[in-house]
């Protein structure tokens, strides 16, 4: 970022004419609570909760990775939305910690769920499932799809660095997940903004484990395949991310505050939720946050949001939800949905 100034933002766009047929979500078992990062790591609970909104999270247990938590979204997904694995016909993840470099984790759910489609991996990490959306999307309003099931999840735990007491605390794992069809002229995606800006990239990273640095023994003895994040930098560039692309997806779709059922921000920290929704001008009632519960499941965050505020009837048909997401890249994601 130079000068800590956005730039690179493109011009919102709109894609209309899809539907989402249905939602699913999952989370591990193991609960994590502050008090147990206070037992076993010697973490603050009062810090955690001032400073992020967090009071627990959901970690993986020990056999299971990104692709087990995606397909229990997509089973449910499927359920919900009455249609059958034969029916999917395109498959897009999203995920920034994949169960391995390769085969693609999208690969792994393909073939646990039996699907006959492409399927394939976006990493765009907290903005990931923005980015996916508006893939799949592209698919179905062309017509070269008839149901496109879209992921979001990702295991944090498992590159996480337990030493460090500002960002061990903020993350959990968790999957979420729609499917995508064909709908009327008015449903979709009224006005999106996807954005990247690679200069800021150091800020939020995950350093070692890749062709630029391969893992070794001195490789994991410095910490280097652990998450490494800049967050007072971060958090600044998030709050005026967040705000700046929510301003310009509306103005894009001639749109106001007012009209907007649900703000679902990426569950990253309730301060950066707080600061936006109070630049934005969205009353608190109408903005969504889990985060509590479950921590930042970065590419999980959204489509766990959305899933939970669907299976409890708060979403109907015409309801215009802007979601946002943001994270290293630095990526940004903006969309403004009429369901």
């Amino acid at each position: 970022m130079s000068n800590g100034q956005i730039h690179l933002a493109p011009s919102p766009r709109s894609l209309l004419g899809v539907r989402i047929l249905g939602s699913g979500s999952y989370v591990p078992e193991l609960v994590v609570t502050n008090q147990d990062l206070k037992e076993t790591h010697g973490f603050d609970p009062d810090w955690i909760v001032n400073r992020t909104g967090i009071h627990e999270r959901r970690f993986a247990l020990p056999h299971q990775a990104t692709s087990d938590l995606c397909a229990q979204a997509a089973i449910r997904c499927l359920k919900a939305a009455r249609c059958e694995a034969s029916d999917v016909d395109l498959l897009v993840v999203a995920t920034f910690t994949p169960d391995m470099a390769f085969p693609a984790t999208a690969n792994l759910i393909q073939d646990r769920l039996k699907l006959v489609c492409p399927a394939f991996d976006v990493q765009a990490a907290c903005a990931g499932f923005v980015f996916a959306l508006v893939i799949a999307a592209q698919f179905v309003a062309t017509g070269n799809s008839r149901c496109a099931l879209v992921i979001g999840g990702d295991c944090n735990s498992r590159v996480i660095n337990p030493n460090d007491q500002k960002s061990y605390p903020l993350f959990g794992d968790g999957a979420g997940a729609v499917l995508l069809a064909p709908g009327d002229r008015d449903q979709g995606l009224v006005a999106y903004q996807l954005g990247s800006d690679g200069s800021g990239g150091d800020l939020l990273s995950r350093p070692a484990c890749g062709s630029r640095i391969p893992p070794s023994p001195a490789v994991l003895e410095k910490g280097l395949h652990y998450l490494t994040m800049d967050g007072r930098a971060v958090f600044k560039w998030a709050v005026r991310i967040l705000a700046d692309s929510a301003l310009a997806v509306l103005a894009h779709a001639n749109c106001r505050v007012p009209e907007i059922r649900w703000f679902i921000p990426h569950q990253a920290n309730v301060r950066i939720i707080h600061a936006a929704s109070d630049v934005l001008g969205f009353h608190r009632d109408s903005v969504f946050k889990n985060l509590e519960r479950y921590g930042n499941t970065s590419a999980g965050s959204i489509p766990i949001a959305l899933d939970e505020l669907y299976r409890e009837g708060a979403i109907q048909r015409g309801d215009l939800i802007l979601t946002s997401g943001f994270g290293a890249g630095l990526n940004w994601g903006t969309a403004l949905w009429r369901w």
